[in-house]
């Protein structure tokens, strides 16, 4: 596919493979035996794993084997998304297990990546040099994304938005996403703002709560749910918005790690908010490429919102800041082109062994 070879790995369907940690075992074990059948064959130079730590500790049995440098890329703790999908309790065995396991691999790689600051900080206090871990940023390909188009004003009509003012999301409905207090919100902004309506666009595991707490509060009429959209009609959405809100909670998982979607907002030239959880600190310079307000809080969340909304002069200077920044600083050529000096130190010094 696009010039790239991918090698799959058969998943084990034995009833042992379904039991939690020999799941986790059988997982390593397939992938390092996969490893070893390809390795021969491509004979690498490096061997590049990525979340989660099953990944790793595959490729570090393979590359001891094979006397191949490993690179592990971090790009999230599974421990902490488990915490929020609720299929794992903060300090819980499960949560110690896999914090373990990560530990390991971090400890056993070569050379550590990872996509944001608050990554870096974690890894290092977990007792990993340093020097040995870069940070490559999180970013997206810019010649994917152009500036925000016209608003369709059928389809605006059609959802029943017609002469609206429009905040909202457009993404997956999980709880650290923070739509809850977004919604509750809503109430004060529509006081000051009589004609705001909130649009909601995707689906997930809060979906059905959420509608549930727009009837609870009122607002129902106020707030707009389309279900998922086809990926060729989102952009229709995004165009639809005059700001987008991204309202993350504040808990360990949204303070390490930086999201992607107010990037590929920035990217598009569009007016954001957002709380002011790490991951979000790390992106958005508040006033400068968007704006910022308390995380949790639905007060700060309507006051900063309902000003944005207000302040139209200042819209085309965030728009062009936040294009700006991406171009320059969170687009992919220049994350990749991060990578070629730590696989150099890599092999050089495979070479040097």
């Amino acid at each position: 596919v696009d010039g790239l070879h991918f090698y799959r790995t058969p998943e084990s369907k034995g009833a042992l493979a379904k039991m939690p940690v020999l799941h986790q075992v059988n997982v390593i074990d397939g992938l390092a035996k996969r490893l070893a059948e390809i390795i021969p064959q491509i004979q690498p130079d490096v061997l590049h794993a990525h979340s989660p730590s099953l990944n790793a500790i595959a490729a570090l049995r393979a590359g001891k084997r094979f006397g191949i440098p490993v690179v592990y890329e971090v790009r999230a703790f599974w421990e902490d998304a488990a915490v929020d999908h609720g299929t794992s309790t903060e300090n819980g065995l499960r949560y110690r297990l896999t914090r373990a396991l990560e530990t390991y691999a971090l400890k056993q790689a070569d050379a550590v990546t990872t996509i944001c600051e608050g990554l870096r900080k974690d890894i290092v206090a977990r007792g990993v040099p340093a020097e040995k871990v870069t940070v490559i940023p999180n970013a997206v390909d810019i010649e994917k994304f152009s500036m925000g188009g016209t608003p369709d004003l059928e389809l605006k009509d059609k959802l029943g938005l017609a002469g609206s003012r429009l905040i909202g999301f457009i993404g997956s409905f999980y709880a650290y996403e923070g739509l809850d207090v977004l919604l509750r919100a809503v109430p004060k902004l529509v006081a000051r703002m009589p004609d705001l309506r909130v649009l909601l666009v995707g689906g997930g595991p809060q979906d059905a709560q959420l509608r549930q707490m727009a009837k609870d509060l009122n607002i129902a009429d106020k707030v707009v749910f389309t279900g998922r959209v086809p990926h060729d009609q989102v952009n229709k959405y995004y165009d639809l918005l005059d700001v987008l809100v991204y309202p993350r909670l504040s808990m360990r998982l949204t303070d390490l790690v930086t999201p992607l979607k107010p990037l590929e907002a920035m990217a598009q030239g569009r007016i954001l908010a957002a709380s002011d959880v790490g991951g979000h600190l790390e992106l958005i310079a508040d006033g400068k490429t968007g704006v910022l307000f308390r995380a949790d809080d639905p007060d700060s969340l309507a006051d900063k919102v309902g000003t944005l909304l207000a302040a139209h002069d200042i819209w085309p200077k965030l728009r062009q800041a936040g294009r700006h920044y991406v171009e320059t600083e969170r687009n992919w050529k220049v994350s990749v082109g991060r990578y070629p000096a730590i696989y150099g130190r890599l092999t050089q010094k495979a070479l040097a062994a």
